[in-house]
């Protein structure tokens, strides 16, 4: 978002800047044309390359696991950082249990009735729903859920969907650490 806003401010800025009214001749004019879209050009290039992206994050994706310690703390306590970090955490064990885990079936039943109670309490409150960490969980909470809605909860997710779901667990966790 912050880079979209830094493209179109850099762009309105040289747009006014060589599309300003001087007293230019014929051949100058083309001139100005030129080095407006040299100058966004090269300033739009160094604003996209500058950052890097969430999606280019390296994140190690951990092996499945089939043994674990299934969780006691289901539900939420309408703290919204202690209830988003209980869901993340939930979630990601979710993602890190493999075809064949102890009780997954169990596990997955107990998952999305905590997501789904996450998701209808916490979004009707505008301040919280406006929050990166939010998104982001609201998103995660999203794709394994139609996981389990398309293949139940005995299946493993695939590998990809895995990848994608760690790199949302670290931005929800990085966002969650900054308070939002």
């Amino acid at each position: 978002m912050v880079k979209i806003q830094a493209i179109v401010t850099l762009a309105t800025l040289a747009a006014a800047n060589a599309f300003s009214p001087q007293q230019l001749p014929n051949h100058e004019v083309q001139t100005a044309r030129r080095d407006f879209i040299k100058t966004t050009a090269a300033t739009s290039a160094a604003v996209i390359l500058s950052a890097p992206t969430i999606a280019s994050a390296a994140v190690e994706v951990p092996e499945s696991v089939t043994t674990y310690d299934f969780p006691s703390d289901w539900g939420l306590s309408f703290k919204y950082d202690e209830d988003a970090a209980k869901v993340r955490d939930h979630m990601y064990l979710a993602t890190t249990l493999g075809k064949g885990a102890d009780r997954m079936e169990d596990f997955g039943k107990n998952m999305k009735k905590e997501m789904v109670d996450f998701v209808s309490y916490y979004r009707r409150f505008p301040k919280i729903a406006g929050k990166p960490s939010f998104s982001t969980l609201y998103t995660s909470i999203n794709v394994l859920a139609g996981h389990y809605t398309s293949y139940g909860y005995k299946y493993p997710l695939p590998e990809k969907r895995r990848k994608r779901l760690y790199q949302e667990y670290a931005e929800i966790a990085k966002s969650l650490k900054r308070g939002r």
